[in-house]
């Protein structure tokens, strides 16, 4: 385990930021929060479905794999979910141009339209829920979930067990 600075190692910041933190993914998780969001956006997807279209929308055409890599889920279940996205007419396979034995993934037109409902009913979530923070609190928080979030990947390499 690497060394942790002194300055963040024990604080009582850092615990009340960890407890808040796996609050907010438990009550953003929950299969209610999920039905709601897939009501305002007028979509029957599961959740397993919506993290592969976000992830494709994200940075499209790829691999099957690679996006299980970035989603941290085993092949078999982007695989799985892939066929069903496909069959629905959300994505379609591509070649690949680096390797024409390969495929990727890339978003369809509806598979476009249903990331943007999906985006935009999580938009409408949001405005209500900070719909009384001022725009100097909403600027300072973007800042720094952004540096947050950008702070979690850079160092996503680092804790990743190796073998």
């Amino acid at each position: 385990m690497p060394a942790q600075p002194s300055a963040v190692r024990g604080t009582a910041n850092v615990v009340e930021i960890e407890r808040q933190l796996s609050r907010l993914a438990y009550l953003a998780g929950r299969a209610r929060q999920h039905e709601r969001l897939m009501h305002m956006a007028g979509l029957t997807l599961d959740r397993a479905a919506v993290a592969i279209l976000r992830g494709i929308a994200e940075s499209e055409p790829l691999r099957p794999g690679v996006l299980a890599v970035r989603l941290s889920v085993e092949a078999s279940h982007v695989t799985r979910q892939l066929r069903q996205l496909e069959a629905a007419g959300h994505v379609i396979r591509v070649a690949d141009p680096d390797d024409r034995r390969a495929q990727r993934i890339q978003l369809t037109d509806a598979g476009l339209a249903a990331v943007e409902a999906i985006r935009e009913a999580s938009r409408q979530g949001l405005h209500m829920v900070l719909a009384d923070w001022s725009a100097e609190d909403l600027e300072r928080l973007s800042g720094l979930f952004r540096r947050l979030v950008e702070d979690f990947v850079a160092h996503a390499e680092d804790t990743a067990p190796s073998g």
